[in-house]
């Protein structure tokens, strides 16, 4: 049996964290709390915007579509060429300036669109794209070769859009191999199925691009009293004017034909040259926006609190809130550690007490308050230095140091002029000079 000494209780701690340490160091806490603050504003940004929610690549036709029948291509190509595109799902945003690119589906709501295009006719111009392909999911053994998004063709369905032009009519036409081509702004291609054709046709529509035979109406744009100069250049026979001129209008095109400009036929060099034509022709510069809706897809959000925050102009007020948290946050860094403990509000000893008295007076103007103790005060150490008696009235014993300052050969004011002098001052300059010649006096005496 080993009899050795005892380990101390304290040992354990001696080479670890002291008791009662702070474990994090100050730039660690910074680290965390910057990290935290970036994630959180993050967070709100992603929940506003709707940034990070999922794909709408669901093989839809849509700006974010990348099946045969989306117009993901068109998008991407026009924002190469120079284009700010943006895809919107706020229908808040949809009447901004700039090219508004409409892709509803066949049974869209025909009031709703002719109220989009109603708000933008002096905002700018809009491009609408027909739907004609119903599409389906890949079968299980294409799944294994097809990527997200890509669909089957299956068949036709037009648009019915009850209460948008409704002057217009659509229709599937079949084109033999040879006629299933397009030609228009001075381009022309090839169809990537000529089995269905969708054209239209009505009051008002100006063919801008045609079939190869000069029959249908691939593209056009209604002529309703606007000025389009670029797209009546682009015009596939005579214009019918109306009545009524309004040159502040900015143009409808109408695409029938979708395969001019989705993912399927903008696989053609011609037909993305064409997408930059009819998009040029609108009116729009190059720099300029181009949104493409999402709203009428299915993709449209309402606006909150956290959408209007981080849009003009209240964003403005959102950075003023952040850099005021962050302010505060810098200064609680600066800060960082055990709060220091405050002193007395009133602390102990003399001078203390003589400075809150004279505190306490300053704060309250109360000056004519003085003079009279401090010449009471004077007195009863003159008398008790010249050896007066205790039982004499003010006024006698005044005389009495007045006498003594007589007998000194004293030059200057006598006490009782002094005395009454800081009794009637009422400014402290007056009070001060007084208190000194008084004080003066009392070393002169006493010394």
């Amino acid at each position: 049996m080993s009899t050795g000494r005892a380990a101390s209780p304290t040992a354990g701690t001696a080479a670890g964290i002291a008791v009662g340490a702070n474990p994090f160091s100050r730039w660690a806490v910074l680290a965390i709390v910057l990290l935290g603050g970036a994630l959180f504003v993050a967070l709100l940004w992603m929940i506003a915007t709707g940034t990070g929610m999922g794909s709408a690549n669901d093989g839809q036709a849509h700006a974010e579509g990348r099946g045969l029948n989306g117009y993901a291509a068109f998008a991407d190509y026009i924002e190469r060429r120079g284009y700010a595109v943006s895809r919107v799902r706020n229908e808040g945003a949809l009447d901004k300036p700039g090219l508004l690119v409409l892709t509803p589906p066949a049974l869209a709501d025909g009031k709703k669109i002719e109220k989009i295009v109603a708000n933008r006719r002096y905002m700018g111009p809009t491009l609408i794209i027909a739907p004609k392909w119903m599409a389906t999911q890949p079968t299980r053994e294409q799944k294994n070769d097809a990527k997200t998004g890509w669909v089957r063709l299956s068949g036709t369905m037009p648009p019915e859009w009850q209460g948008f032009l409704d002057t217009l009519s659509v229709k599937v036409t079949a084109l033999p191999e040879r006629a299933a081509a397009w030609q228009g702004a001075g381009l022309s291609g090839a169809l990537p199925d000529g089995r269905f054709v969708l054209s239209g046709q009505g009051e008002g529509l100006v063919r801008i691009v045609g079939s190869r035979d000069g029959k249908l109406t691939l593209a056009g744009f209604m002529s309703d009293g606007g000025y389009y100069a670029e797209l009546e250049a682009m015009a596939q026979g005579p214009i019918t004017y109306p009545d009524e001129e309004d040159e502040e209008r900015y143009p409808v095109i109408i695409v029938f034909e979708p395969d001019l400009l989705d993912n399927y036929g903008m696989a053609r060099i011609e037909n993305a040259r064409l997408a930059e034509a009819l998009v040029r022709a609108s009116g729009v510069k190059q720099g300029a926006s181009v949104s493409f809706d999402m709203t009428l897809p299915g993709y449209g959000r309402s606006q909150n609190l956290l959408t209007l925050a981080f849009t003009p102009p209240f964003l403005a007020a959102t950075l003023c809130l952040l850099l005021a948290a962050l302010v505060v946050g810098w200064r609680g860094f600066m800060r960082f550690g055990p709060p220091l403990v405050q002193g007395r509000a009133i602390a102990f000893g003399k001078r203390a007490l003589v400075s809150n008295a004279a505190g306490f007076v300053r704060r309250t103007r109360r000056w004519h308050l003085l003079g009279g103790p401090y010449a009471d005060h004077s007195r009863e150490r003159l008398v008790q230095a010249l050896a007066l008696p205790r039982t004499l009235d003010p006024e006698r014993a005044d005389a009495a140091i007045d006498r003594a300052l007589a007998a000194r050969r004293h030059e200057g004011e006598p006490f009782s002029v002094i005395a009454g002098r800081l009794k009637a001052a009422r400014r402290p300059h007056d009070l001060l000079k007084a208190a000194r010649d008084l004080h003066a006096l009392e070393r002169m005496l006493i010394r």
